[in-house]
């Protein structure tokens, strides 16, 4: 309401500084219903809905809150594999994001064994090397020769080092995973190395009751004049 003088009243400045707060909120408010919407069409894989989405020019990249986990990385907890298509092949995706814990999605794919997924990012050109844990720690531990040697085609450091410098064959090695200590061994992994407790691959195999594997590297050690 505006007195006789021209002048805006007290109550009057009030209510308009309350409709100009009101107005900046619009944005974010419109922000966090497309996270919403998105987060629910990707663990619903609701490729419609995605597609909706990304047409209406929602970044393909948002991460839900709680992890941190981009779409990509969310579609394959989820088992989304048709929104992970969908997502693999947007516009301006970013395939090495990583959620809160450092993950990529080509290192959720690798640690959940999904070859198909593997392959379909690093045939996108995902990078396999990056600090700290990497896909083919994942993919040592577990076992999975498949998806260790596609990595390792893919120029995967095979001596990578984790935040406390395990490697993978250290990884495959403490799980029992006979076959892929031998691939990532015949691949050229160094076995001499130590992680930050100052164990070897040899140090883990024997402190989780695998001997077979203790003796093995040890044996191919001694032969190479290095024990």
């Amino acid at each position: 309401m505006v007195n006789l003088s021209g002048r805006w009243s007290g109550a009057s400045r009030f209510s308009a500084m309350l409709l100009l707060l009101a107005l900046s909120c619009l944005p974010s408010l419109s922000q966090a219903s497309n996270l919403d919407d998105y987060v629910k069409a990707v663990r619903l894989d609701d490729e419609r809905g995605m597609k909706k989405l990304l047409a209406a020019g929602v970044s393909p990249n948002l991460a839900e809150k709680q992890r941190g986990d981009t779409g990509l990385i969310l579609a394959l907890h989820e088992d989304s594999k048709k929104v992970f298509g969908l997502l693999l092949n947007a516009k301006g995706i970013d395939l090495n994001l990583r959620a809160r814990n450092g993950d990529t999605a080509l290192m959720v794919a690798s640690y959940k064994g999904d070859v198909a997924a593997v392959k379909a990012l690093l045939d996108k050109e995902a990078e396999p090397n990056n600090t700290g844990w990497t896909a083919l720690h994942y993919a040592a531990a577990i076992g999975n020769n498949e998806i260790v040697q596609m990595l390792l085609d893919a120029s995967a450091y095979i001596d990578a080092g984790s935040p406390n410098n395990t490697t993978p064959i250290m990884m495959a090695a403490r799980g029992g995973k006979i076959e892929t200590v031998k691939l990532l061994l015949d691949s050229g992994a160094d076995v001499t190395l130590k992680n930050d407790l100052g164990m070897t691959a040899i140090d883990l195999a024997r402190k989780f009751d695998h001997d077979d594997i203790a003796d093995g590297l040890t044996s191919r050690l001694k032969k190479a004049g290095k024990l």
